[in-house]
């Protein structure tokens, strides 16, 4: 097997015959084959490599397609295999935690995880999504959650973090939308312990409430919009005057609701920037050393101008 490509997309039977002679690290996701993750790491771990630190030349970054069945078993085996870490996405987020062989305070707080490191006996979980949202509002929109309404669609693994990292930075309210009922009222649960005086409220995108706040900024945390014919998860012409919008997802770098915003004059963002950051504080936490973030994103724009 050709290990030096990063676009190919391996399954759990290339593990059967694993023989990889260096440090290996992986996305696990489902789909996963439009993720640009392994070539905006392996362009950072060069960078490291060419930064005086041969260590990291033995260092590669891969892409696994993972059914959520079949999440628990991956987990085994790539343990087994010696991978050193892993990232997780759709849909593996929530369903990894459970999985894990320990989890940092964030982690536990969110109840999902995006990066896993190997440990004695299995993996301790982190999580870098909340960090790679701030940074990149602050970065595409001049977005600071602090004092900022939030309109926040999704209640998966990513809109955890999400809504996790908007109550800890101190935002004035949080609007959560999600259609299935039982899935938003497990996240408003989960986010008792960590909601201090914060208002937050639940709602139905397919029905816009009358209360939703003017001027908030709109973080889409859904996958609705990973497939070309995919509709938005919400309209917003049914949504309050002065919206930021932002969208999670990177591929297609322009999605319905992307496209809705730019058609309304609002100021709107993809979620390149939030891949970069994260990943660039997963790669800090496997290797100890600071990520080359100008790099990685380079690399990112790069990979997704010829998918």
């Amino acid at each position: 097997m050709n290990y030096r490509t990063d676009d190919t997309t391996l399954t759990l039977a290339d593990l059967t015959s694993w023989s990889f002679n260096g440090t290996a690290l992986a996305v696990l996701g489902h789909p996963i084959k439009h993720s640009v993750s392994p070539a905006m790491h392996n362009a950072a771990l060069a960078s490291l490599a060419g930064s005086s630190r041969d260590e990291f030349r033995s260092w590669k970054y891969f892409r696994f397609d993972v059914p959520p069945a079949r999440l628990p078993q991956a987990l085994v085996e790539l343990h087994r295999a010696g991978f050193h870490g892993l990232n997780l996405t759709v849909p593996h987020k929530v369903l990894a935690f459970d999985q894990l062989q320990e989890a940092d305070t964030n982690t536990g707080e969110i109840g999902a995880a995006n990066t896993l490191v190997r440990g004695s006996n299995g993996w301790r979980g982190c999580n870098t999504d909340g960090q790679g949202l701030s940074s990149a509002l602050r970065a595409e929109l001049g977005v600071e959650l602090r004092g900022a309404p939030v309109i926040l669609l999704g209640a998966g693994g990513a809109a955890r973090a999400a809504a996790v990292e908007c109550l800890r930075q101190g935002c004035a309210t949080l609007w959560i939308g999600n259609r299935t009922r039982a899935n938003l009222e497990t996240l408003l649960t989960v986010l008792s312990p960590v909601a201090s005086e914060i208002s937050r409220h639940g709602f139905d995108p397919a029905q816009p409430p009358a209360g939703l706040p003017a001027g908030a900024v709109l973080i889409n945390a859904t996958s609705a919009g990973l497939r070309p014919d995919d509709p938005a998860p919400i309209d917003l012409q049914r949504l309050p005057a002065g919206l930021k919008v932002f969208d999670m997802i990177y591929n297609p770098p322009q999605t319905a609701l992307l496209k809705q915003a730019v058609a309304l004059g609002l100021p709107a963002a993809n979620g390149l920037s939030m891949l970069v950051h994260q990943g660039a504080r997963s790669l800090e936490i496997w290797t100890g050393q600071s990520a080359p973030v100008s790099v990685m994103m380079d690399a990112a724009r790069a990979a997704l101008a010829t998918s």
